[in-house]
């Protein structure tokens, strides 16, 4: 199935909410990081900055930067109106209100944008849908991460979600998701047969995060490869 732009919401995050969200370390940002389904994130752009190199993969980057900031600038409004309307799913401390929200939002994903032509030309943006299998060698990264993406979207199904995990194990010797509830703040209806398949093959632990803005979503789950 052809991935289409319009079907996209971009919603990029920061720096400081891709910290707060994996509990990284002063060591973790040093590691060699793939970071799964980023989108416009500015994570990358801003890792960057710091002289320290993030490889970010999803199938958001076939198209040109201009494209994406249409389809920014096309759903933005629409995002903003459902965060009102549900205002009280969310909990609302680090970030005031809707206002803040939609600001520290587009501050990302323009960093995102400005950093985006060039982070192509050094292969940081990478063209890539999962579950199929990537273009990196077996071990080829320290940490893997997915923001907003992994259990997230459960109406994904509990296939693709094991086939896209186990694809990140082969490169990965440690993934982190966040968060590990779907977009109605519940838990996947098949979390419990994920976590069973996975453990088989590696350790698996959930972990409480210093990150809280979707009701409830204050835990990462972690997956590593040593059993």
């Amino acid at each position: 199935m052809a991935f289409e732009l319009n079907s996209v919401v971009p919603w990029g995050r920061t720096f400081t909410e891709y910290r707060q969200m994996f509990n990284l370390s002063a060591g973790d940002v040093t590691k060699k990081i793939v970071s799964i389904g980023d989108g416009p994130a500015s994570f990358n752009a801003e890792m960057y900055a710091m002289g320290k190199r993030v490889t970010s993969i999803d199938p958001l980057y076939q198209f040109s930067a201009d494209d994406i900031r249409k389809r920014i600038d096309e759903t933005c409004v629409e995002v903003i109106g459902q965060m009102r309307a549900n205002a009280d799913k969310f909990v609302w401390n680090n970030i005031r209100d809707v206002e803040e929200l939609q600001e520290i939002r587009m501050t990302a994903m323009n960093h995102f944008l400005q950093d985006f032509n060039y982070g192509c030309s050094q292969q940081r943006y990478i063209n890539h849908a999962m579950p199929a299998k990537t273009p990196f060698a077996d071990n080829a990264f320290e940490l893997g991460l997915s923001s907003h993406f992994l259990l997230l979207y459960d109406n994904l199904g509990l296939k693709f979600h094991t086939e896209a995990i186990q694809e990140i194990m082969r490169i990965c010797a440690e993934l982190r998701i966040f968060p590990i509830l779907n977009l109605n703040a519940a838990t996947p209806a098949f979390f419990g047969e994920l976590l069973d398949a996975l453990g088989l093959n590696f350790n698996i632990d959930i972990q409480k995060v210093d990150y809280e803005f979707q009701k409830g979503g204050n835990q990462m789950l972690i997956i590593k490869r040593g059993i």
